[in-house]
């Protein structure tokens, strides 16, 4: 049986993770407003990939006999300085997230509760790959600079970008 504290903080971390897909969808609006299709899709599919671990999260509650409970969402930022900024919010973002996932490890080491350590290393190894893909992404477009062919270029490959939900 899973404390409290610790069905409180999975609850706010399935919050975090909706309120994610949102910051990621006011991201995408951003671009697309700005005619940068390649980019607004990259944060559809960001966006995506939220809420798919959001509903793992959800699933896993369920699966605990906990009730997942839902909260405000507060309004996400709409406005930024540029494709970088974009991307350098992503980041601080998802390096909140691993802070909020490395928490609940620490609950969970402190209760013995083994098997939400389990299930959160998933998350774990996720925030890796997500906080890299934000490093790298905002090392390339500072690269590219003001050199709108390659910013061209850039763009079209993240338009690529296709979540499935398989991880």
């Amino acid at each position: 049986m899973l404390s409290e504290k610790l069905k409180e903080k999975l609850n706010d971390q399935m919050n975090n993770e909706f309120a994610a897909a949102h910051e990621y969808m006011a991201m995408a609006a951003y671009c697309e407003h700005r005619s940068y299709d390649g980019f607004a899709n990259f944060y559809i599919q960001q966006a995506k990939e939220e809420r798919f671990h959001a509903m793992k999260l959800y699933n896993y509650l369920n699966d605990r006999s906990v009730h997942a409970t839902f909260k405000e969402i507060p309004a996400p930022r709409v406005d930024y300085d540029s494709i970088l900024d974009t991307f350098k919010a992503g980041l601080a973002q998802e390096r909140e997230v691993t802070k909020s996932f490395y928490n609940i490890s620490d609950i969970a080491t402190e209760e013995k509760e083994y098997a939400t350590l389990s299930f959160v290393r998933w998350f774990l190894d996720e925030q890796v790959e997500e906080e890299a893909t934000f490093e790298r992404h905002i090392d390339y477009i500072e690269r590219i600079k003001d050199d709108n062919n390659a910013l061209f270029i850039y763009e079209r490959e993240l338009g690529k970008r296709d979540f499935d939900g398989e991880d």
